[in-house]
């Protein structure tokens, strides 16, 4: 996501974007406190957006086998999300520290404002990666791949917005790779559904980062940072509706493709739902109902999730056997 700052404020006045009231923080001993917001742990729904398209890979492969849950699988891709969200959020403060210290809510930041200096984030950096790769090491060696892979969409991303009004696809193609390997984490193998599932989710990226992106527009346009906001302005609501649009279709198609039973489609319904409801109440002028907008993508995926789970031919067995 948008990465130059994380709520309201503008270039003046006391607008940080770091949680100091968290209770992470606050129950954290003071000197891991700069690498927890580093980190972003204060600020999780990042963790959520990108932990989200992995477990609907895992669910949905779940489902097309027929068989119960993985849930050592939720628990990796869980630990996973988080630990490379951590990664990516160190790479872009690296790259991005001579930006942030010009922004009022970026300026405090830890390694603008000097708590950790570049080899402390590096060594940081090093570490999650090492033990994102002990995660990783106990899938199979398909998923192990791609898994690797990955890092070759989280490095360049924090470069796009400088030459691309359009770093949202990007980000799209980093924070949906999830689906890719849950699939393969699950069933072993690749197919339709997690081909659909990705480019869905991409566009489900171009929504809700584009809407992130219009907290940071005036900032952005300052300081030569690009985005879909700027690019899009005003009209911007549209083109909401045709990336949500475009996401549920595919969406739709994943599941279709993977088998999912009748209590899929509700699921995706209520999807849709939460989806047009941001297109038609966002404000986009007001920072802070961007930002509430951004974070209300954690429900969308609870409830997609909901919908794959309920859904899945393992569970309606299940009931079935139950019920005889």
């Amino acid at each position: 996501m948008s990465q130059t700052s994380s709520s309201s404020g503008g270039l003046t006045g006391n607008a940080s974007d770091i949680r100091a009231d968290h209770w992470v923080l606050r129950l954290a001993p003071s000197g891991a406190r700069p690498y927890l917001r580093l980190a972003r742990l204060d600020r999780p729904i990042g963790t959520w957006l990108l932990l989200f398209p992995g477990w609907w890979a895992i669910a949905l492969g779940d489902a097309a086998a027929n068989a119960g849950p993985s849930w050592w699988l939720y628990l990796y891709f869980g630990v996973g999300a988080v630990l490379m969200r951590a990664a990516g959020c160190t790479v872009n403060d690296i790259l991005d520290r001579d930006i942030d210290g010009k922004v009022a809510r970026t300026a405090t930041r830890p390694i603008p404002a000097g708590e950790i200096s570049l080899t402390q984030a590096g060594l940081f950096l090093l570490a999650l990666l090492l033990v994102s790769f002990a995660i990783l090491l106990q899938m199979n060696t398909l998923t192990i791949v791609l898994g690797c892979a990955s890092l070759l969409l989280v490095f360049p991303y924090p470069l796009m917005k400088r030459i691309t009004y359009w770093p949202q696809a990007w980000l799209g193609l980093t924070f949906n790779w999830g689906a890719l390997i849950g699939w393969t984490a699950a069933t072993g193998g690749f197919s339709w559904p997690p081909l659909l599932l990705y480019i869905g989710g991409i566009a489900w990226t171009l929504g809700y980062d584009t809407i992130y992106a219009h907290q940071d527009k005036e900032d952005d346009a300052l300081i030569g940072v690009k985005s879909l906001a700027l690019r899009l302005g005003a009209g911007s609501k549209p083109w909401f509706a045709v990336f949500y649009s475009v996401a549920v279709a595919l969406f739709g198609a994943a599941g279709w493709a993977a088998g999912m039973l009748w209590p899929f489609w509700i699921g995706l319904a209520a999807t849709a739902a939460q989806f047009a409801w941001q297109v038609i109440d966002v404000k986009l002028d007001d920072p802070f109902d961007c930002l509430a907008k951004f974070k209300s993508n954690r429900l969308a995926g609870w409830l997609l999730l909901a919908g794959i789970l309920a859904g899945s031919p393992w569970l309606g067995n299940l009931v079935l056997g139950l019920a005889a």
